[in-house]
This record gives structure tokens, C-alpha cells and sequence, in this order.
């Protein structure tokens, strides 16, 4: 698939699902107006396309200040920092919507790598990085589909997150990253879109390993 097509059909989409996903996304806005912080969109920078970095567009779902308190960039399962609406909207990745916006705008695509905040792209393997930097990010692909339920990992009992991020989950999603920078395409993409909705709906199925059978060999601590 070129980038010129992919790129009209992420245009096309954005357009297609800002206009049919208003009757939630008003409503949203408003509960989060008048919740918890007051503020309705959180915009992070993270690392696009060249190593270039973007402001992505996100729900408020934690507190403010919530960089610089706790585990930092990394959320870990029931984050004292996330709002109580919050738990709700990452639960369903309702969140994640304001993204069609740098869908629109080009930042982003439908389908590539998860973009990370520099402090944890930093700690990827250096031919991950390279990969990634190749590729427009997404609002879903194949490292968000197998990490679904990263916090889970990055809660176990005894676990440093941090330590955890660096050393177990950024080298294997980096390996799924180089995986979807040698095969993307048209139904690639296709299929991980509804991986994705799959995922969301059964967290635990495991569908996107046998969707995909020559994905990087899943390392014991995943399962």
C-alpha cells in the first residue's frame, strides 16, 4: 500500500468517525468540563515519524500534574493518579479518540506504532527505534494489540515499572514494531484494526498470535 493511499483512507476514515462518533464524544467532553480537573483534552508530546516530536491529543483521564508524580510516563493498574471517569474512558479507549484529530492533521495514522513520550522511547533497542522512526505512528498496531493490558505487567508484585519497561516490554515491543515495519500493507492493516476491537471487547483471547503466527516468539512472561 502507498503512503499516498494510506494516507486518504486515514483522512477519509478520520472525517467518517469524527462525524458518526460526535453523539459520544459531546457528551464526554462535557462530563469531563464538569468532573474532576475541569479539563477535557490532555495534549503529551511523543516521538513521530523521523524522531520528530508531536503533541497527541488524548481525554483527560489523570491528574494534571500527573508526569511528574508517581511512576512518571507509566500508569500501573488502579493509578491513584487517574480520575474516576478516567478509569472508565481507558478502560474502553474512549480516550484514545481525540486522536482522529492528528489522524486528520497528518501526525498520525489508523494503523502504525503506539508513539511513546522520549523517556521511554529512548530505552528501545537501537533498531527498533529506527524502525519506528520510519513509520507514521498509530492509534493502534501491533505492540498496542499485544500490550492491551500493560499495567497489568508493570503492577506484578515486586516489579520496579520502570526497570520492567526497560528491560522485559521495550525490547519485545520493539521486535513487533520491526515485525509490522517488514509487513505492513493494506491487510495488514485491516486485520489489526479488528484485532483491535477484538482485544478490547476479550483483553485475554490472545486472537492477535493467531492471527498473525510469525509474530517474534512471545516471551513466558507475557502469557
Amino acid at each position: 500500500m502507498s503512503a499516498f493511499v494510506k494516507r486518504a483512507l486515514d483522512l477519509l476514515g478520520a472525517l467518517v468517525a469524527l462525524l458518526l462518533l460526535s453523539w459520544l464524544l459531546v457528551p464526554v467532553m462535557v462530563v469531563l468540563a464538569l468532573t474532576g480537573e475541569h479539563a477535557v483534552f490532555y495534549r503529551q508530546p511523543r516521538v513521530g515519524r523521523g524522531g520528530r516530536e508531536f503533541g497527541i491529543l488524548k481525554f483527560a483521564t489523570m491528574l494534571k500534574d500527573s508526569p511528574n508524580l508517581g511512576t512518571g510516563s507509566l500508569t500501573v493498574r488502579g493509578d491513584p493518579r487517574v480520575l474516576p471517569f478516567g478509569r472508565f474512558l481507558r478502560r474502553t479507549k474512549i480516550n484514545e479518540l481525540p486522536q482522529l484529530v492528528n489522524v486528520l492533521v497528518g501526525q498520525m495514522s489508523f494503523v502504525g506504532p503506539r508513539p511513546q513520550m522520549r523517556v521511554d522511547f529512548d530505552v528501545y533497542p537501537a533498531s527498533s527505534q529506527a524502525a519506528i522512526a520510519r513509520l507514521t505512528p498509530g492509534i493502534t498496531g501491533i505492540g498496542s494489540v499485544v500490550f492491551r493490558d500493560e499495567e497489568r505487567h508493570l503492577s506484578r508484585p515486586g516489579v520496579d515499572p520502570r526497570a520492567f519497561y526497560a528491560e522485559r516490554i521495550a525490547p519485545y515491543k520493539g521486535a513487533l514494531e520491526e515485525w509490522y515495519l517488514d509487513r505492513r500493507g493494506l491487510r495488514t492493516d485491516a486485520l489489526l484494526l479488528w484485532a483491535t476491537a477484538w482485544t478490547v471487547l476479550r483483553p485475554a483471547s490472545g486472537l492477535v498470535f493467531r492471527v498473525f503466527p510469525d509474530l517474534p516468539p512471545r516471551p513466558d512472561w507475557l502469557d
